[in-house]
């Protein structure tokens, strides 16, 4: 009797009301976790159609077309006011799971987005970095082909100028977001090097002469070729020509004795293939 006087009673009523608080104490939890994301989603795409609506105005889209982006949009269905308002959407939806995953106290997921959300303001300026420097390589590759479009490798240069110009703003974009930081930042501290280095020589006086030269040189041989090709392009068409004109010869010499009417049809096929 002893033994079973000293078990320890099972408190049903304390269990039941301990269930009962922590029920209590969950459901508000849990609906304004709800309500935290369907106003933040309602939020989120109001804004992404403002946004995209705000930058079709102000001509976003004309501006990021004339920086060369339009390429590498082209197999896509979005244009840049969409890639933007997208970010802006997507931005808008990592706060509003800040707000909703803070009511549960600490945890993972809430360092997890904080971490991701205090890394859209450097996104943002990469976007503005490559988007301001496709327009810079642009504008450069215009100007430089325009100055040398009497040169056959004008074209080519302006490229490589214009490409050279989009690479710097590529890396330093990706400095930016900290992607591939130990790659980007020694090709481009070396890329700065070298043409500081090509300034300084320049500047002092070591290389006007020499590469006055070599410039001479090198368009000298540029107009030498471009005078060949020309030659051999126009000594090749009058060679096809004459080699029509002489078909067309031995033809109407075979025919003397077809009727006249398959004579005209046929010298008028052999005429319509000529250059």
């Amino acid at each position: 009797m002893s033994d079973i006087s000293a078990t320890p009673h099972l408190d049903v009523g304390a269990a039941l009301t301990d269930g009962l608080r922590s029920v209590v104490l969950f459901v508000p939890k849990l609906m304004a976790f709800v309500a935290i994301l369907a106003v933040g989603w309602v939020a989120a795409r109001a804004l992404q159609k403002l946004c995209n609506l705000a930058l079709e105005r102000v001509g976003f889209d004309r501006a990021v077309e004339r920086g060369g982006i339009r390429r590498m949009l082209a197999s896509t269905s979005f244009d840049a006011s969409d890639v933007v308002a997208k970010l802006v959407y997507y931005a808008v939806l990592l706060l509003t799971l800040q707000l909703a995953f803070g009511i549960w106290g600490p945890n993972p997921v809430s360092d997890l987005i904080r971490g991701l959300v205090a890394w859209l303001p450097q996104a943002a300026i990469a976007i503005v970095i490559v988007v301001v420097t496709a327009a810079i390589a642009r504008a450069v590759r215009d100007v430089v082909s325009t100055a040398l479009a009497g040169l056959s490798y004008g074209r080519t240069l302006a490229a490589v100028c214009s490409y050279f110009i989009l690479g710097l703003g590529i890396i330093a974009a990706l400095n930016q977001i900290g992607v591939a930081t130990t790659v980007t930042m020694p090709v481009l501290i070396t890329v700065l090097a070298t043409v500081a280095g090509v300034c300084v020589v320049g500047v002092g006086g070591g290389l006007i002469r020499p590469m006055q030269q070599r410039w001479e040189a090198w368009l000298s041989r540029a107009e030498g070729q471009s005078q060949a090709i020309a030659e051999h392009a126009k000594a090749y068409a009058a060679g096809r020509s004459d080699s029509f004109v002489a078909s067309a010869t031995a033809t109407t010499q075979g025919m003397q004795g077809w009727p006249t009417m398959e004579q005209e049809r046929l010298t008028t096929a052999v005429r319509s293939e000529a250059p």
